[in-house]
């Protein structure tokens, strides 16, 4: 073999195992990084699988978050279903009571809740006022369920008419709210609260300044009706 072909021989062969080393080396930097990923996904998998990894640990912690929340909120739903039995359970109660209609009984109770009034207080007032009669209107103008005179609804509401203190629910919400404010006024005193409802403030404190005892008999029947 001539010296030219041996030295075109061995220029090729070099240019062949320099293609090759690059196009492994292309080759093996992507395999490499597979094989990584493929590592870590098989220690993850592993370490979820452990039960003393710290990922299984979080995955454990985490489940038992969901469980508590989900078992709070079972506890919400009971507790809302025992208030609203309880709810039920008195209004009926009331109503066979007094011989009401149950909408009218629970359109007292909860008015009367929502007014900061005790319920059962709330009926014996109203049984007392008119007797339960929606379109009651006393000698002296006082109006509706609550018997709540119309200047007085007025000041509370200034935006009602005269007609409007003969819809049940507006004038109970009048006439629970006049009782809170009575009750306030007399720093909680019931007895008085109730003289004042029925009688008025000016009338009670002008009684009391001469030394004298507002009662007519009116906070009586009421608490007693209310126990």
């Amino acid at each position: 073999m001539s010296s030219a072909l041996l030295q075109w021989e061995k220029e090729t062969t070099g240019r062949m195992r320099r293609a090759l080393r690059e196009a492994f080396a292309a080759f093996r930097r992507p395999l490499s990084a597979l094989i990584l990923a493929l590592v870590a996904f098989v220690s993850g998998v592993y370490a979820g699988s452990n039960p003393k990894s710290p990922l299984a640990d979080l995955e454990l912690r985490s489940r038992l978050r969901e469980a508590e929340i989900a078992l709070k909120a079972r506890q919400g739903e009971l507790d809302l279903a025992r208030i609203e039995l309880a709810r039920t359970r008195s209004i009926m109660e009331y109503s066979s009571k007094y011989s009401i209609p149950a909408d009218l009984a629970q359109a007292i109770y909860d008015i009367a809740l929502s007014e900061g009034i005790d319920p059962g207080l709330a009926y014996s007032l109203v049984k007392v006022e008119s007797g339960f009669f929606q379109r009651a209107v006393s000698p002296v103008g006082a109006v509706g369920l609550t018997q709540v005179m119309p200047a007085t609804a007025f000041e509370l509401d200034p935006t009602l008419g005269y007609s409007d203190l003969f819809d049940r629910d507006t004038n109970l919400r009048l006439g629970f709210r006049y009782l809170r404010l009575m009750l306030q006024k007399y720093d909680g005193d019931l007895r008085l609260a109730l003289l004042a409802y029925n009688r008025g403030p000016g009338t009670v404190d002008a009684i009391r300044r001469r030394g004298g005892d507002p009662s007519n008999g009116y906070e009586s029947a009421v608490i007693l009706g209310a126990q």
